[in-house]
């Protein structure tokens, strides 16, 4: 055998395409929201999903949906879907957790943001740009609350 045949699966990681595949806008309270003084709060959710479309073949969807409220009344609600496909190879199951949970995330997140400053400048509101997310810190959050609600769920049994 030669050297190249016994080495492991090599790595591959490339983008296929990125895309949105869903936006919705809306203003409930305009035009009476333009009235007062523009000092909203924001509230930020931010969602993944990925789908296997094929053997090393994912689409990893970044939902992100930002709404801003002046006292109790919703200046706006913006919700972008932020998609990519994804061809990834050679990674341990260990290693595709956080490829898929973080890394595709990361790179979608310049393209929602981009589509939700758009959305909330064209609804007449002044630019959103939103801060710099890191996935991998919400990625390895959501994987230790996984596991501590599996640990709490063994121990009742």
């Amino acid at each position: 055998m030669t050297e190249h045949e016994q080495s492991p699966t090599e790595r591959q990681f490339s983008v296929q395409r990125v895309y949105t595949k869903d936006v919705s806008f809306e203003s409930p309270n305009a035009p009476d929201i333009f009235r007062g003084e523009w000092k909203p709060t924001h509230e930020l959710n931010l969602n993944t999903r990925i789908n296997q479309l094929a053997e090393n073949i994912y689409e990893v969807v970044l939902s992100v949906t930002v709404s801003a409220k002046i006292e109790d009344k919703t200046a706006f609600i913006v919700e972008v879907h932020q998609a990519g496909i994804f061809s990834i190879g050679g990674f341990s199951e260990q290693e595709m957790g956080p490829m898929l949970g973080a890394y595709c995330p990361n790179l979608l997140f310049p393209y929602a943001r981009e589509v939700v400053s758009d959305l909330v400048v064209k609804g007449s509101f002044p630019q959103l740009v939103l801060q710099h997310v890191n996935f991998d810190a919400l990625f390895a959050q959501h994987h230790q609350q996984a596991m501590e609600e599996a640990q709490a769920e063994g121990a009742k049994h």
